[in-house]
């Protein structure tokens, strides 16, 4: 088989179709809809919780999208994480002190000495540690952080993997 019957049929373009991520949001609801029915267990309105959302996951510190939705960082903070977003401000070894301190095998003052952190970063990871973020709330929500990340992540970083899981 020579190579004009290999390329038999082909053809040659000027431009390529640019295809995107598509996302698809089948819940017929705005989001603060889709959070009211966990009002009671966020620590702001679900207002709040999905000007915090949407500015957060367009890019934005947590302190800009708090301020945003006018409510304190630590509270944007805390929203974030019962809603699944990773926001300890503690790495590895700073957890396990933490849970150490949560054990009672060190004292508070000892733990933050150790974990290096101030009081405030402290006070939050407490936080994250000791309450589960809330799994109906994450579905509610799936989707809408994660599709402003991937059309700004690499082509192949579904091929690469996340650094988080060899931990």
């Amino acid at each position: 088989m020579g190579l004009s019957e290999l390329a038999a049929g082909l053809e040659v373009t000027e431009s390529q179709e640019e295809r995107g991520v598509a996302t698809v949001d089948t819940t017929g609801t705005d989001l603060a809809e889709r959070l009211e029915q966990f009002a009671e267990r966020l620590p702001c309105t679900p207002a709040e919780a999905e000007t915090v959302l949407e500015r957060y996951a367009a890019g934005a510190s947590v302190g800009t999208a708090a301020h945003t939705a006018g409510v304190a960082p630590v509270t944007a903070a805390k929203t974030l994480h019962l809603l699944g977003e990773s926001v300890s401000p503690l790495g590895p070894t700073g957890r396990e002190i933490l849970r150490d301190w949560l054990a009672g095998e060190l004292s508070r003052t000892e733990a933050v000495e150790l974990a290096r952190v101030g009081e405030a970063e402290f006070a939050l990871a407490t936080y994250v540690e000791t309450h589960e973020p809330i799994e109906a709330a994450c579905a509610a929500v799936e989707g809408v952080l994660a599709a402003d990340r991937l059309t700004e992540e690499s082509p192949l970083a579904d091929a690469t993997g996340d650094t988080t899981e060899f931990l």
